[in-house]
């Protein structure tokens, strides 16, 4: 991308955005986050300069920079997202990193991270805020609502279906054609042989209601 980017956050989420955007040797211009010990410090040598309301700094959003919403809490990610496709009526970039694997056919919405050795397949589709962790894997065919989130190593194999918010631990495998529910959650390490409803938290292998 020719603009440079400001990152909405400056912990885990905003660290892992960084460094995929600096792998494509993308501009950061700056990151923004509301915990004032973290402002006025350097990320990679990227300034953390104020809040992530900062009217100044989002100003420049659309002609001048992109922007991609990093903070931690998913509720927060959302609501940012819409802050800034209300206010400002642009919508946050995809952050891909280098090494990772998109298949030209796979389909991605808007502010998704995707963290390096990740892998999404043809015809997988991925909706607006994902995050990839490192190594994680999503086969043909499968699918991952708004917000969720896939932990570094985890896999989704064929045609599994991801809801909304949903959260996959990091080394899980979810087998074909497993649907998990919106907002449940997926304990780390755990084989997913069953559907699991919405709002459930499973753990194990195979997979059970904790």
């Amino acid at each position: 991308m020719e603009n440079p980017v400001i990152i909405l956050g400056a912990q885990a989420v905003g660290t892992a955005a960084l460094d995929a955007f600096q792998s494509n040797d993308v501009v950061v211009y700056c990151l923004l986050d509301d915990n004032a010990t973290l402002q006025n410090t350097e990320l990679n040598d990227v300034p953390v300069m104020g809040n992530t309301d900062d009217k100044e700094l989002l100003k420049l959003i659309g002609k001048k920079c992109e922007v991609f919403v990093a903070t931690e809490d998913t509720a927060s990610r959302r609501s940012l997202t819409s802050m800034l496709r209300d206010e400002y009526e642009v919508a946050p970039v995809n952050a891909i990193h280098q090494r990772a694997s998109v298949s030209p056919s796979a389909w991605l919405g808007h502010g998704n991270l995707i963290g390096a050795n990740a892998v999404v397949a043809g015809t997988a589709k991925l909706g607006d805020g994902c995050i990839l962790g490192a190594n994680a894997v999503v086969d043909v065919k499968a699918e991952m609502g708004d917000y969720s989130q896939l932990g570094a190593g985890a896999i989704l194999n064929a045609e599994v279906t991801v809801g909304e918010l949903a959260f996959i631990g990091a080394g899980a495998v979810v087998v074909a054609g497993v649907k998990i529910g919106a907002k449940a959650r997926v304990g780390a390490g755990s084989v997913v042989v069953a559907d699991v409803p919405a709002g459930q938290t499973v753990f194990g292998n195979p997979a059970q209601k904790v």
